[in-house]
């Protein structure tokens, strides 16, 4: 990639972030009153059909708007970044005044009203349905302290997570919208556990370093996990193993999330970072280029959903003893679905993975997602805009819930920004020659 193409793809990558993407959500995702995020949208984004909100969507959104108001560089003026850090702001007093289940009760509640009373969820009659939401909670809280300079935020972060450690470590929590049965150990708890650590890890060298040896060995703990117990090998990650070690051979155990895959892997290209430690980097190269191969929909294009690990389209054949699992029914029945997150992460992970190695194979991966990506997501309506996130095998847009009933920013919005972030580092570097 010479000069002239990473200032073409910087330019793209800014006009999806301001134009596209921010021009949605900016205003109409901020509730003035309560504090706090509006985001169950219909999946063309022209309908909001709940003022419900989702913790695990309010943790991201803190994260998103307290990370832009930490770029720099030219997308954004010294004005827009304070605006960013005040709607950061905005969700996270929402969430410190609202989001636990009790007064020093470490853990959250998964789903408000409107006004920040917790509800129940459906399928779960704890108020703490989903652990996973705490951790985005705690990382935005992480991210927001180190944008606004705040140690009570740092503080909150902290105690929350190690709260979730120890329920963790206990097996005393909840795992909506993903519920499952302690038979089976998934592979989003490692990968999940691995973002939220690095978000505070990066955090607690500000506010706490003697805190910093416990987060670490968090990380160390999880990247054994993600290589050594739930990659085979093939180099493929199964999204389930049993509890006892191993893979089932039936379906539940003998497929991939190539969506999952390809960001935890740059989740852990992060943390090594963080850590100095490299000797999984050939690994998670490996896995990468046999994720989008296996993942790739020969016929439709894009990044199935689920696949087999032989990369056979379908999910018929034998589930064994996770016929009652929850998430053996939404393998089987969301399989072939397109899903907008599923894309971003593949971009962000292709192109910072080849501006690692310079891997040619790597950047014909990238162009390859990102034609698919640009051809397919991107909401036609310009008086709307963003994307339209779910789509059909074929790439039919569908009205439908996917984990939660919420139009989430997070995953396109994070990723576009770390592609700008990554190819203005890359411009200055090629202009420097």
């Amino acid at each position: 990639m010479d000069r002239n193409e990473t200032r073409s793809l910087l330019g793209f990558f800014r006009n999806q972030l301001t134009d596209e993407l921010l021009s949605f959500w900016m205003p109409r995702c901020l509730d003035r009153e309560n504090g706090g995020y509006f985001n169950c949208f219909t999946n063309d984004g022209s309908r909001l059909i709940s003022r419900d909100k989702y913790v695990w969507s309010q943790g991201r959104f803190v994260w998103v708007f307290s990370r832009l108001s930490q770029m720099e560089g030219g997308t954004f003026t010294k004005a827009q970044r304070k605006t960013f850090l005040e709607y950061a702001r905005n969700g996270r007093d929402f969430l410190m005044k609202n989001v636990l289940i009790g007064e020093d009760d470490w853990r959250c509640a998964f789903l408000l009203e409107a006004d920040g009373t917790p509800k129940y969820s459906k399928g779960c009659d704890a108020l703490d349905a989903g652990i996973a939401a705490d951790c985005f909670v705690a990382s935005g809280l992480a991210r927001y302290s180190l944008a606004a300079n705040d140690p009570e935020s740092w503080m909150f972060a902290k105690k929350l997570y190690d709260s979730i450690l120890d329920r963790y470590e206990k097996g005393s929590y909840h795992s909506m919208p993903y519920p499952l049965s302690t038979d089976y150990q998934d592979h989003g708890k490692p990968m999940g556990l691995t973002n939220v650590s690095t978000e505070l890890l990066e955090a607690a060298k500000v506010f706490d370093v003697d805190y910093c040896g416990k987060i670490l060995s968090c990380i160390d703990h999880c990247a054994s996990s993600v290589f050594e117990e739930f990659t085979d090998e093939n180099n493929l990650v199964h999204e389930f193993k049993y509890a006892q070690g191993g893979f089932s051979q039936n379906l539940f155990g003998q497929h991939i999330n190539p969506g999952h895959t390809l960001e935890d892997m740059w989740f852990q290209l992060e943390a090594m970072d963080q850590r100095g430690d490299s000797r999984y980097f050939d690994k998670l190269a490996a896995i990468t280029k046999k994720t989008l191969e296996t993942g790739w929909d020969k016929e439709f294009g894009g990044l199935y959903h689920f696949i087999t690990c032989d990369g056979k389209p379908g999910m018929e054949g034998d589930v064994g003893d996770a016929k009652n699992e929850p998430q053996m029914h939404l393998v089987r029945d969301d399989w072939g679905s397109k899903l907008w997150w599923v894309h971003s992460e593949a971009l962000y992970t292709t192109l910072l993975l080849y501006d690692r190695t310079g891997d040619p194979e790597l950047l014909q991966w990238f162009y390859r997602i990102f034609d698919y990506t640009y051809d397919v997501f991107p909401n036609p309506d310009r008086e709307i805009r963003e994307w339209i996130q779910i789509r059909m095998r074929d790439g039919r847009p569908q009205e439908k819930v996917v984990a939660l009933p919420v139009k989430d920013p997070y995953h396109i919005l994070r990723n576009t920004l770390l592609c700008v972030e990554l190819l203005e580092k890359r411009l200055r570097k090629q202009s420097r020659k």
